[in-house]
């Protein structure tokens, strides 16, 4: 008989996630090649060799009245992990962030014996600070990204180790200007504006028809501007296409070169997420933007404990890039910021300063090894 390999569960609930899942699986497979990964995950996390037991690229939602449609896809994913959980149960859980989904699947594993590990945890600092003392509780280790998340866990008694954060493997080598201007055909003297409209059905419903307004707007400035929107992985192709079909500008659609995007743009206007500390890192001036339902507006406004939503603004501690939210997130306000932005090289290179101690803030590559190894740790298996 073959001995059965040891096995960890992985579970990412969005865009972000996936990517951060690959990674990790990627190192996993890597130091310890014998062990099988599951889970739940997008496409990402299927190419680093994560058997996925949900596509994330179905279920992801934003807000309170937005999940309410995805609620059966969500349980039957809950179902099916548990189900894993019970009939051959992993070595441990890895979970990243999705913490409405991620905290009832964690209280699910801890009865059933098996080590939690939680990979980017909720933003308790943000929102929700009870929230640590309940993940400190079921939580065999948690990796945070940011360097100021790591007393907020100690105080909660959780056994707490900063790693720093995913993108800054991803993004040891970027791609300069000139390069990813060649490799999307754009000249190099060329005003260029990147859209990046978020990975989820509602945020492109409510963001995309504005930035494109805003893009026309930005095009009767500007003639010789261009406009490029990075299509992001797990969003809907055929949505995205519809809405810059009904734009009469010509917006060219990339996919799977958002980096190359980012760093071609002389100014972008990006949906609130990890895309606004993506863009940071290369270092690409911009304009935050965000919608969300009026409920989950009110409820945010009562839950959320920072002045800002960007994680750019949040990391540096100030106001670093413009944060159009709700109403605000208007073609009208998106096309005056971005042109401010076009317009002023010293607004832009006190965004790129800012940016810079970011990256500093965040520290050094080989986020995905050190996380690999503490999970392959929790779960007792020799690398």
């Amino acid at each position: 008989m073959e001995p059965v390999t040891p096995g960890i569960m992985i579970v990412a609930g969005e865009a972000s996630g996936d990517l951060h899942g690959a990674a990790l699986a990627q190192h996993l497979r890597r130091l310890a090649p014998s062990v099988s990964l599951s889970g739940m995950g997008g496409s990402r996390m299927a190419e680093a060799g994560v058997g996925l037991l949900s596509d994330v690229s179905r279920l992801a939602v934003v807000g309170v009245m937005e999940a309410v449609g995805r609620l059966p896809g969500l349980y039957r994913a809950y179902r099916g992990l548990v189900g894993q959980l019970k009939g051959r149960p992993p070595r441990a859980v890895v979970l990243i962030d999705f913490p409405e989904f991620n905290l009832r699947l964690a209280r699910t594993a801890k009865r059933l014996g098996v080590p939690i590990v939680y990979f980017i945890p909720p933003q308790v600092w943000a929102w929700r600070p009870g929230r640590a003392r309940l993940i400190a509780r079921l939580a065999t280790r948690v990796l945070v990204a940011f360097p100021f998340e790591v007393p907020l866990y100690e105080s909660a008694g959780a056994r707490v180790e900063f790693v720093g954060h995913p993108l800054l493997d991803r993004l040891t080598s970027p791609p300069s200007r000139r390069q990813a201007r060649d490799g999307l055909g754009v000249a190099a003297d060329a005003t260029l504006v990147g859209l990046l409209p978020g990975s989820r059905k509602e945020e492109v419903e409510r963001l995309l028809p504005e930035m494109a307004g805003a893009a026309a707007r930005i095009a009767e400035a500007r003639p010789d501007a261009q406009f490029v929107l990075a299509l992001a992985p797990t969003a809907d192709r055929d949505l995205v296409s519809a809405l810059v079909a009904a734009s009469p500008l010509k917006i060219s659609v990339v996919s799977g070169a958002t980096y190359e995007a980012m760093a071609a743009s002389d100014a972008l206007l990006v949906a609130s997420g990890t895309a606004t500390l993506e863009a940071a890192l290369i270092g690409t001036p911009m304009v935050v933007c965000y919608r969300v339902s009026r409920l989950s507006e009110a409820m945010g406004r009562l839950l959320i404990r920072i002045p800002w939503i960007s994680l750019v603004n949040i990391v540096a501690g100030r106001a670093v890039v413009p944060e159009l939210l709700q109403d605000r997130a208007t073609a009208g306000r998106m096309a005056k910021e971005a042109l401010a932005l076009l317009a002023s090289s010293s607004a832009c290179e006190a965004q790129r300063a800012a940016f810079a101690e970011i990256r500093r803030t965040l520290g050094g590559a080989g986020v995905g090894e050190r996380a690999a190894r503490s999970v392959l740790e929790v779960a007792g298996i020799p690398p």
